[in-house]
């Protein structure tokens, strides 16, 4: 057999090494593009995909309880207008404890609490004097005073 010869060997190492340093070199380069188009898309203040989704839903988040807000600011307007409409001893259009028509779904006001006025501060009482007010009960038995929050 013919051995090969020496000079072979160290081409083949050689071709070996080359290979080896142009990965290398490829590597740095494309290090080196990547940063740089970084730091072009950092100057031209361009924005990440991921950063212009996350801005947008929380877009449409703020709009739609912009939304949400304004139709219940309708709501309560509408309410605060057949109240005010109403006027003094007048019938209300809308039940206490509803909302008017055209309000937001889902959301309900608390009952409006009839007006009280007390005869024992010095004003005038709406009880003529001798008559029981309406739901009191007989002379001698006990009332339980009202609950500050206006539920019996």
């Amino acid at each position: 057999m013919t051995e090969r010869p020496k000079f072979f060997d160290d081409l083949a190492g050689v071709a070996g090494g080359a290979f080896s340093a142009l990965a290398g070199i490829r590597e740095e380069a494309e290090s080196m593009v990547r940063a740089r188009v970084e730091e072009a898309i950092r100057k031209l203040d361009l924005v990440r995909r991921e950063d212009l989704d996350a801005v947008q839903e929380m877009a449409a988040n703020a709009r739609a309880g912009q939304e949400t807000a304004e139709a219940r600011l309708a709501a309560l307007e509408a309410h605060l207008s057949a109240l005010e409409g109403a006027g003094p001893g007048g019938a209300s259009e809308v039940a206490p404890g509803t909302m008017p028509p055209g309000s937001a779904p889902g959301s309900t006001m608390p009952p409006a609490a009839p007006p009280v006025s007390d005869p024992f501060e010095g004003g005038a009482s709406e009880v003529a004097p001798g008559t029981m007010p309406p739901g009191s009960k007989a002379p001698g038995s006990t009332v339980p005073p009202p609950s500050p929050d206006g539920v019996a």
